[in-house]
């Protein structure tokens, strides 16, 4: 393994590694992609990216324009032919895969799409890399929700089993799995005779950040009913989850995929990426926090005895990216839930959000530390 100094030369992302690097960012067009979409265009890489249209409308996608300044190709993860076709042409040096079917609760009314989107689209993706002379690094992020989840009040380590109540968090736990399976069955010193990928996997969850409209998610679901002049409803007031601001595991991302790609094996495997213990609140809290930030913001939780399954608590250890990668979080829940109220009030003031956007990635990047 690389030495601890080493490993600590930066606690943020290096933009100069970034500058005319070839990345295939699958799923460029959700949430998570689009912040990360305009960070590497603001560094200098050259982005492909591979996704279905954006899945909510408005989308940051759209209002952001995060599509100027990139490649962007439509199209499905689980299209192997034209996924190994766009590899083969565009000779990405890095993917980061990121194209999923990522709500718990649509997972549970359309469970084939869930699994066939999230387990073969990572097949197709690897498959790809494997097929290639162009990749040297694979970044296949999933999600926090991979672990068999005991509701335990300490976090998960990267080596604790995989599991999943509903089908989203088991389609996670098996993407977790496929990427294993590959990166020691071809991607491994002795174990493949062609060419070399460095392959990781990536763990967070609950991001939250403006410009997020997806369906039964909390904070787009306050945002969206704050803007309305309509109560909030809420599922699970008492339940805790570990919320972070979006761009923090997108940092954790790109200092990892430096690092495979200087280092090799020494950082392939599993990464986990999240907030520090005294941001894991419950869904009340956040609730009630974003609710006076907006000044006339309220809610009321929902009492239904036909809700469907979801975890009570889930919390990560992030010790090995804190002592391997040097990441940290950089901003706490109170921070991030500040910002999200600021580009939400500026989105209704018909601003330009791409240069909203922009401006708060800059404030996120010359943050203290804390």
């Amino acid at each position: 393994m690389a030495d601890r100094q080493g490993s600590m030369e930066s606690l943020v992302m290096n933009k100069k590694f970034w500058e005319r690097k070839k990345v295939l960012l699958t799923g460029h067009t959700g949430f998570k992609g689009s912040w990360l979409s305009l960070w590497l265009q603001n560094a200098g890489a050259l982005i492909i990216g591979y996704s279905l249209p954006p899945p909510t409308k408005p989308s940051l996608f759209e209002v952001a324009g995060v599509a100027d300044g990139m490649l962007s190709i439509m199209a499905d993860i689980r299209d192997a032919e034209r996924l190994k076709a766009v590899v083969s042409e565009q000779e990405p040096e890095i993917i980061i895969h990121m194209a999923a079917q990522s709500l718990v609760r649509y997972s549970y009314e359309n469970p084939v799409d869930t699994y066939s989107t999230n387990i073969m689209g990572t097949v197709n993706v690897l498959e790809a890399a494997r097929q290639s002379d162009s990749v040297k690094v694979a970044l296949i992020i999933t999600s926090d929700k991979c672990y068999e989840n005991h509701e335990w009040l300490w976090g998960y380590r990267e080596n604790d089993p995989m599991g999943g109540h509903d089908p989203y968090s088991s389609s996670k736990g098996c993407a977790e799995l496929i990427a294993s399976a590959y990166r020691r069955s071809y991607f491994s010193d002795g174990n493949f005779a062609g060419r070399r990928v460095a392959v990781a996997t990536a763990r967070a969850g609950n991001v939250v950040g403006g410009g997020d409209w997806a369906r039964d998610r909390l904070v787009p679901d306050i945002m969206k009913a704050f803007m309305e002049n309509q109560p909030v409803v809420i599922r699970f007031p008492h339940a805790i989850r570990p919320w972070q601001h979006v761009l923090e595991p997108l940092r954790g991302y790109l200092m990892l995929a430096e690092k495979l790609w200087y280092h090799g094996e020494d950082f392939t495997g599993a990464w986990n990426f999240g907030p520090d213990d005294d941001d894991s609140r419950p869904v009340s809290w956040v609730a009630e926090y974003l609710g006076r930030q907006w000044g006339d913001g309220s809610y009321r939780p929902l009492n239904s005895t036909s809700q469907r399954h979801e975890a009570k608590q889930l919390k990560l250890d992030c010790s090995k990216a804190k002592m391997l990668l040097g990441w940290s979080p950089k901003i706490g829940l109170s921070t991030a839930l500040e910002w999200i109220v600021e580009w939400y009030r500026a989105f209704l003031q018909k601003k330009n959000m791409r240069r909203i956007t922009e401006a708060e990635i800059f404030r996120y990047e010359t943050f203290p530390e804390k």
